[in-house]
């Protein structure tokens, strides 16, 4: 099945039929007639991307160790602008191509770790978009990436990624002003295309703000407003579903010194909201110094997920960012994709240099509870990429936490190979 949902049919077929007539009622004012709109087609591009991946997993606690083996195939139809106007199609396809003994979370084989990494084919993006001078309006399945995705982003680490149902409008009013506003009524999860252990779909209302403004060249400021409203859904419980529903309200810096010294801060305060079942309040903070030099650069943060504590149940809950890119943050092992309830502190330093074309990193973590005295373990992570050309890159990366008062131990390795053309 193509689509992650039935909506995903009529909402192709809807931006298809809004292009057509978006033109056509353009046509009289444009001189091109309708051979501008044959030239949007005829112009159209359509790019390919092959990524494959081998990942395997050996976890404490779980009977067998996982080996994954996947292709992903993209193709991606873009057409020219016309009057503004442009459109994209973009189908993404996940298929076994070798060992296939993990857990995808929708087949069932729990004896294996989780790789969440579902085969299936689905539709990936569908947007029409309109530009002018100093805005753009975009209707459709899209990605939407906001700052560094600590709180919404494409997790585009995984094969299938997150993508949004909406309308977004991007404007920028003034010289190093850029304001970002979206409204999405549907979240195309990376546990898709069929509903699993986990929904492949978010349905809800949800608002996303960001407005960024920079200056100085390499500094800038920047407020943002996440309004999470999330729906009930039958088959799957509060925790996976409505007590996801959040409203945050944040700021952050980012910056450059002597052209060497990287500066990262930023700060959130999180509340339930829609139908959670929840009550409580949150916040979240983090710090990061990086240092450039000849061949090597260094970085060091601090980041903080509180707890707060729940006034219906008197338990505790931790800081909630279930729409980041949460591979991206505390270590690539992925043991805390969920805030545990008592928050988290990662203390972490890292450093990356080149060997040669090669891109070379590693990062140390040490987790701490932020609300008692209960030690979460630490984690190394490191990574090496080499893009042979424009085209093709090989990457190996592999990730080892260790336990101490929670969750197990885990190792993971991961081979990819991207082909784009």
């Amino acid at each position: 099945m193509i689509p992650r949902s039935a909506p995903s049919v009529y909402l192709a077929s809807a931006l298809c039929t809004v292009a057509a007539l978006s033109a056509s009622s353009t046509v009289h004012a444009d001189s091109g007639g309708f051979d501008g709109l044959k030239k949007m087609v005829t112009d159209a591009t359509a790019n390919v991307d092959l990524r494959y991946r081998f990942e395997g997993v050996d976890q404490d606690g779980v009977d067998e160790d996982a080996e994954a083996s996947l292709l992903r195939s993209r193709l991606t139809l873009t057409t020219a602008s016309w009057g503004g106007f442009a459109a994209q199609l973009e189908f993404d396809d996940i298929t076994s191509v070798g060992p296939n003994d993990y857990n995808s979370t929708d087949n069932q084989e729990t004896e294996y770790p989780v790789v969440a990494d579902p085969e299936g084919t689905d539709l990936n993006q569908a947007w029409l978009a309109y530009t002018a001078a100093d805005w753009t309006a975009k209707l459709g399945r899209q990605r939407i990436l906001h700052g560094s995705q600590r709180f919404v982003g494409g997790v585009a680490w995984r094969q299938n990624e997150q993508t949004y149902d909406g309308l977004r409008l991007e404007v920028k009013p003034l010289e190093g002003l850029a304001v970002d506003l979206a409204y999405v009524y549907n979240i195309n999860r990376i546990f898709g295309p069929d509903d699993g252990a986990q929904p492949a779909d978010w349905e809800g209302d949800n608002v996303f703000f960001r407005g960024q403004y920079s200056f100085f060249e390499s500094h800038s400021v920047a407020g943002f407003a996440y309004l999470i409203d999330i729906d009930s859904q039958g088959a799957y419980g509060a925790g996976q579903t409505v007590n996801n529903s959040t409203s945050t309200f944040g700021v952050e810096y980012k910056g450059k010194f002597f052209d060497w010294l990287g500066v990262n801060a930023s700060y959130a305060t999180q509340s339930d909201d829609g139908d959670s079942e929840l009550d409580y309040e949150a916040d979240y903070y983090m710090a990061e110094l990086s240092g450039s030099f000849k061949v090597i650069t260094v970085r060091a943060g601090y980041e903080v997920l509180e707890a707060g504590e729940d006034d219906n149940t008197g338990l505790n809950v931790g800081f909630k960012t279930p729409l980041a890119t949460l591979h991206k943050f505390q270590g690539w092992a992925d043991k805390f994709l969920g805030t545990p309830a008592d928050g988290i502190e990662d203390a972490y330093i890292g450093v990356s240099s080149k060997l040669g074309p090669v891109k070379l990193a590693a990062v140390y973590h040490d987790y701490q509870a932020e609300s008692s005295s209960v030690d979460y373990g630490t984690e190394i992570d490191l990574v090496a990429t080499w893009p042979i050309n424009k085209q093709l890159s090989l990457q190996a990366k592999y990730a080892e936490y260790e336990a101490d008062d929670l969750l197990t131990d885990t190792t993971k390795f991961w081979l990819t190979v991207q082909l784009k053309l």
